[in-house]
C-alpha cells in the first residue's frame, strides 16, 4: 500500500479513496481502521446485520417498493406528516434538487464546511458567499455577524450546518428559530442537521417542527450518518408541504434502493438499541477528546458530532501525517486541506470505540514525535506537495473565476499566495442597504473586507525575500533622468448587471482567497454583539411543535 497512497489520493476528486479502493490495495481485501468516514460504529447491531445477510438474494434480486411507501413508513416511526418529507438517494441527491430548483442567484455557507454546499451552487453559476468561522473563536459560528454578512452582500439562500461538518460547532435552537424569523424575507434557509442526532447540548434541538410551519426554511437530515450505513444511500428533508412537494416531484420513481426499504422497515424493532449506539457515541467522543487532548501541541475544539476537529503540532502537515497514518499504521484519517476555509494542519478524526482510540493514539505519537520509529513530521516544504482533493476545487474555482489563473487553490495551499498582480482584481464593494426587517442588532458598517482583510494581507500571502548582502562600494555613476512616471491606472469600476459566476461580489472573497483565513484582520471592528442567549421573539404567540397555536 505504501507505493500506492499518493497515486490512490491523487486519482480521486473526492477528500479520500473509497473503503473499496483501500481495500483492493491492502492486499489482504481489508481496509483500515476508519477514522475518516463518519459512520455510527455500534449500529445497525451484529444481529441486524445478520438479519440482512440472510435477506441478501431477496434484497437486490427484486424491485424495492415506491419511495412514496418507504417515506411513509418513516414518517410513521418519526411522527411526521408524509406530505412534508421528502426521502433522497442520500443528502446529496436532495441538496443537487435544492439547488436546481431553489436557488436563484446567491447562497451563503460558513466555511469551513460540508463541501457539497459550497460546490453544487459553483458547479451551476451560483454566487457562494463563504463567511469565515475564525480560528480564533474556535470555530463557533456567531448568528448576528453572519445575518449581517448575509444583508451586506444582499444573499438570497442562507445555508447553516448544524453541528458543523468538520468543526462540530453546535447551535442551540432558539437561536436558529430567531434567526429564522431575521431572514424570513429570504428565499430559502437550509438547516442541515446531518448529525444532530450525536449531540447533548440540548434535549431537542432540532428545528424540524417550526421547518414545517414556515415558507422559506429546508431541515435536511442524513439516515446514512445516524446508522452507520453510507453505503446504502438514504437522507430525507423536512418542509412545508409546498416546498417538500415541489422537490418530491423531481425525484426519480425508484431512487430509494430495496437495502433502504429494509433499514427502514425494520427500524420500529430496534429503537433501544439505537437509542443505546447514540449514547456511546457520546460518551466515546468525550474519551476520545482526552485522550487526544494529552498529545502535546495538538489542538482538540469542542464537538457536538461524531468527530473530532485537530490541529496538528506546529512543523506537521497534513498530508504527511495521513500518508503515514495509513502506510505505517493502517489507520485512515481525514486531512482537511482542501476544505474551504480550512487548511492542511487540521484533521477531522471520527469518534470509534476506545480500543481504535488507544490505536489513534499510538501511531500519532510515532508519526508527530518519533517516539519508537520514523522520524518527526516534517515541514511542509519537506513533505508530499498535494492536498488530497485539490484537483477538484482547482476546477472548480478555474472553472468559475472568469479569465482568472488555473490552480489557485493549489497555489494558495501551496504558500504561492495571491500577489503577483496576476489573475482577476476583487472588485470593489457596492454598497447594498441593509433590509430593515431584521437588524439583528448589528453593526451594518461591518463589511466582509473590514472583518477579513483582503487577501494580500491575510491569505498565504507571498514569502518575504531574503535580505541581499550589501553591495562593495561604487563609484558614483553621473545621475540619469529621472522617468516620467506613468499615469495611475483607473480605480476598477464594479460591473454593472448580474455578477458572472464565481467572480466575488459586493466585497466577497473567492474560494481560494477565504482559504486559510483564521483569524480577523488586525484593526478590524469589533462592535458585532453575539445573539441573545435566551428567548424566542413573541414568545407568547409562538406555536408549539405541531402548529397548533399554543402559547409558549
Amino acid at each position: 500500500m505504501a507505493d500506492n497512497v499518493t497515486s490512490l489520493f491523487r486519482s480521486t476528486a473526492a477528500h479520500s479513496p473509497s473503503m473499496a479502493a483501500l481495500a483492493r490495495e491492502g492486499g489482504d481485501g481489508t481496509g483500515p481502521v476508519d477514522f475518516c468516514i463518519p459512520c455510527n460504529p455500534y449500529f445497525p447491531t451484529p444481529a441486524m446485520m445478520d438479519t440482512m445477510a440472510s435477506r441478501l438474494k431477496d434484497i437486490i434480486t427484486y424491485y424495492p417498493s415506491s419511495a412514496d411507501t418507504i417515506t411513509a413508513e418513516l414518517c410513521n416511526l418519526l411522527q411526521l406528516p408524509p406530505q412534508a418529507v421528502a426521502m433522497g438517494n442520500g443528502s446529496t441527491e436532495l441538496i443537487t434538487w435544492i439547488d436546481h430548483l431553489l436557488v436563484r442567484e446567491s447562497l451563503a455557507i460558513p466555511v469551513p464546511t460540508f463541501g457539497r454546499w459550497t460546490d453544487q451552487p459553483m458547479e451551476t453559476g451560483k454566487r457562494v458567499d463563504m463567511f469565515p468561522l475564525q480560528e480564533s473563536s474556535g470555530f463557533a459560528l456567531d448568528l448576528a455577524q453572519y445575518a449581517e454578512f448575509i444583508r451586506t452582500r444582499g444573499t438570497r439562500v442562507a445555508v447553516i450546518c448544524n453541528p458543523n461538518n468538520p468543526d462540530g460547532g453546535f447551535l442551540h435552537k432558539h437561536a436558529l428559530v430567531q434567526f429564522m424569523d431575521a431572514m424570513a424575507d429570504l428565499d430559502l434557509i437550509v438547516i442541515d442537521e446531518s448529525f444532530l442526532e450525536f449531540a447533548d447540548a440540548e434535549q431537542e434541538p432540532s428545528v424540524v417542527q417550526e421547518a414545517m410551519i414556515r415558507p422559506n426554511v429546508i431541515v435536511l437530515r442524513s439516515l446514512g450518518k445516524n446508522f452507520g450505513l453510507h453505503g446504502i444511500r438514504f437522507g430525507y428533508m423536512v418542509a412545508n408541504p409546498s416546498l417538500a412537494g415541489r422537490v418530491r416531484s423531481m425525484l426519480p420513481k425508484w431512487n430509494l434502493n430495496a437495502f433502504a426499504e429494509y433499514v427502514v422497515f425494520m427500524l420500529k424493532e430496534h429503537g433501544a438499541e439505537y437509542a443505546q449506539s447514540l449514547h456511546q457515541v457520546r460518551r466515546d467522543r468525550l474519551d476520545m477528546a482526552s485522550q487526544l487532548a494529552a498529545l502535546p501541541g495538538l489542538t482538540v475544539y469542542p464537538s457536538q458530532g461524531n468527530f473530532l476537529f485537530v490541529r496538528l503540532p506546529v512543523g506537521a502537515e497534513g498530508t504527511v501525517v495521513r500518508d503515514r497514518m495509513l502506510t505505517e499504521h493502517r489507520i485512515l484519517v481525514r486531512e482537511c486541506g482542501n476544505k474551504i476555509g480550512s487548511s492542511s494542519r487540521f484533521l477531522r478524526l471520527v469518534v470509534r470505540p476506545q480500543v481504535d482510540v488507544r490505536r489513534l493514539v499510538s501511531g500519532l505519537e510515532q508519526v508527530l514525535y518519533g517516539t519508537r520509529r520514523g522520524a518527526a513530521v516534517p515541514e511542509l516544504a519537506q513533505g508530499t506537495s498535494y492536498s488530497s482533493g485539490t484537483a477538484a476545487v482547482d476546477r472548480l474555482v478555474g472553472q468559475t473565476n472568469g479569465a482568472g489563473m488555473q490552480d489557485l487553490a493549489a497555489m494558495a495551499v501551496g504558500g504561492g499566495g495571491m500577489g503577483g498582480g496576476v489573475g482577476m482584481p476583487m472588485p470593489v464593494a457596492q454598497p447594498m442597504a441593509v433590509a430593515a426587517a431584521a437588524p439583528m442588532g448589528v453593526a451594518a458598517s461591518m463589511g466582509p473586507a473590514a472583518s477579513m482583510g483582503t487577501a494580500a494581507s491575510m491569505g498565504a500571502g507571498t514569502p518575504m525575500p531574503a535580505q541581499m548582502p550589501a553591495p562593495a562600494p561604487m563609484p558614483a555613476p553621473a545621475p540619469a533622468p529621472m522617468p516620467t512616471p506613468p499615469p495611475a491606472p483607473a480605480p476598477f469600476a464594479p460591473p454593472s448587471g448580474p455578477t458572472p459566476p464565481g467572480v466575488p461580489a459586493r466585497g466577497g472573497l473567492t474560494a481560494a482567497q477565504v482559504r486559510g483565513m483564521t483569524a480577523p484582520a488586525p484593526g478590524a471592528p469589533q462592535e458585532l454583539s453575539q445573539a441573545p442567549a435566551t428567548g424566542w421573539p413573541n414568545a407568547q404567540s409562538w406555536p408549539n411543535a405541531a402548529g397548533m397555536g399554543q402559547a409558549g
